[in-house]
This record gives structure tokens, sequence and C-alpha cells, in this order.
């Protein structure tokens, strides 16, 4: 068992500035934001990160950044995923130069794999890290899902020691809590389904939400973790309508915009995505506002 996933991960979005570059000044304050509200690690680039419009070099200054004022030491995923197998190997040296924790592996995504596919791209590239592989399934982005009976054979991998299960399937969730091998962690990749993926043998999650709620959403996870569940759902209750709007007009667009409302950021987004209507801005401050 990893200890350090068992708690509240968040995947950290990246700022940009009027020109669309990194915005370090308004990461350097994500990062204290996220870190003073108690969340247990930081996930980097991955979708909320908008690294597929990011550059291998914004890749590079993003994660020195991050470990440079990363306040109280917390473990650091790093997202790598795509849909060359060999692409995401050849690059794996680039990251040894930093102390991370884990990668986290989204489905290949428009070339779709099947699930003999999946088992030998994950097998592949679990073989050849050097770090631990954390499963990202989520079907909704990538048009591919990994069934429980593939996630199960996967997780007799050494190094596989996770899923993020963001298919919204709470079957799917129970089929692997309740036959994964000792040690293999179930986390939920939903925000809004984290109390009943934790109810049902989740380790913990890797938020959206916590970007902007921090403290509200960390508490949350404990108190699930601790089976205080009249307290989880309270909690979840209070962060419910703020947490829809987050996918509403997409990801990152809800959750800069809430971001940016809460004066930490801003909500600039690169192409092709949009920052969020003015209609949905002002939905964010009305939610925001009973927090």
């Amino acid at each position: 068992m990893h200890d350090w996933l068992s708690g509240t991960g968040v995947a950290l979005i990246t700022p940009f500035n009027e020109q669309l570059e990194i915005d370090f000044d308004a990461l350097k304050k994500v990062l204290d934001h996220v870190s003073e509200g108690g969340v247990d690690y930081l996930v980097v680039l991955g979708t909320t990160g908008e690294s597929v419009t990011l550059s291998i070099e914004e890749k590079h200054k993003i994660l020195s950044f991050v470990f440079k004022n990363n306040s109280k030491n917390l473990p650091v995923v790093f997202g790598l995923g795509g849909y060359d197998t060999k692409e995401l190997v050849d690059f794996m040296p680039q990251l040894e130069q930093y102390p991370l924790k884990a990668l986290l592996s989204v489905t290949p995504y428009y070339n779709k794999p099947n699930q003999a596919g999946l088992l030998q791209h994950f097998t592949y590239l679990a073989d050849h890290s050097k770090l631990p592989i954390i499963l990202y399934n989520v079907p909704g982005r990538t048009g591919c899902n990994i069934k429980a009976s593939t996630t199960l054979e996967l997780a007799k991998h050494p190094n596989i020691i996770a899923i993020k299960e963001a298919s919204g399937d709470l079957v799917q969730c129970i089929e692997v809590a309740r036959s994964m091998p000792e040690g293999f962690q179930l986390i939920s990749g939903d925000d809004v389904l984290t109390v009943p993926i934790l109810s049902i043998g989740g380790s913990g999650v890797i938020s959206v939400i916590a970007n902007a709620f921090p403290a509200e959403f960390s508490g949350m996870v404990r108190h699930s973790l601790a089976g205080e569940a009249a307290k989880a759902s309270a909690a979840l209750h209070k962060l419910y309508e703020v947490i829809q709007l987050t996918t509403e007009e997409g990801n990152p667009t809800g959750i800069k915009a809430i971001v940016s409302a809460l004066g930490i950021g801003n909500d600039r987004v690169r192409m092709p995505l949009v920052s969020a209507s003015s209609t949905l801005k002002a939905r964010i401050r009305s939610a925001i506002s009973s927090i």
C-alpha cells in the first residue's frame, strides 16, 4: 500500500498570462493555496493542467517550478499519457532528474485500443518505467474504457499501483474494489462521486475542485476515510453545486473560472478551449458565495 495516495491529490491547473504564456506568479499562488489547504499530494500536467497544449520545454519549466515552490514537500505525480506507447517510454528518461513519486497515465485516445491493446500498452509502460504507474480511466475524454477485468489483470503488475477511475460507473468501481490485490488502490477521478467510491473501498481522490477549495474537499475526504458518513455527505452536499459547475463548459474552463472568482488566478485557457461564458461566471459567483 502506498500510504501517500490515501487522501486528496489535486490535479493542478496551469495559469496563463495575457499572452497565454505560463503565469508563474499565479502558479505560486495556487501551489500555496492548495498546500495550506491540506491536500496530500500534487498531480502536475494532467488533463486539468492542459498538458496537451504545453510544449516539452514548458513542461520542464513547470516541473522545476513546482519542486522549487513545494513548501510542504508534498509528493508529486506527473501526467504522462498518450496514444503512442513507444514515444511515452522514450520520454521517461527526461523525468529522471525530478524526485517524482509516480506517473499518472491516461488510456490512449483517438486510436482507442481494445482491452488486449490496453493490457499490452500499460504493461509495456510499467515494464520500462522506473516510477510506479497509476492508471487513468476517463472514457468520456478518450472514448476508451478500461474494463474492471483488465484493471484487475494490470493490478498484478508490481509497478502498477493504482487506478484513477473517472468512468462514472460505480458498478465497475465496485468490481475493482472487491477483487483488487493487496497494495493496489482505487482512486476517485470524479469529485462528485468521491464519497461513494471511498465508501466501497477507494483510497482517495485526484481532485479538480481542490484547486479552489482544498480545505473543504480534503476535509470531506478525511471524514469519508474515517467512516464519518454523515459529515462526509454534508460536506459533499455543500460543495455539490460548485463541483457540477466545473464540468458544465468543460475542464479546466470551469475550475479556472472558479479560481478567478476567488482571486487566486485568472480564467485564461489555451485554444481550442475557451474561457467560461458570462452566464457560467455569474452562476459560479452565486455558488461560491454559500461555501
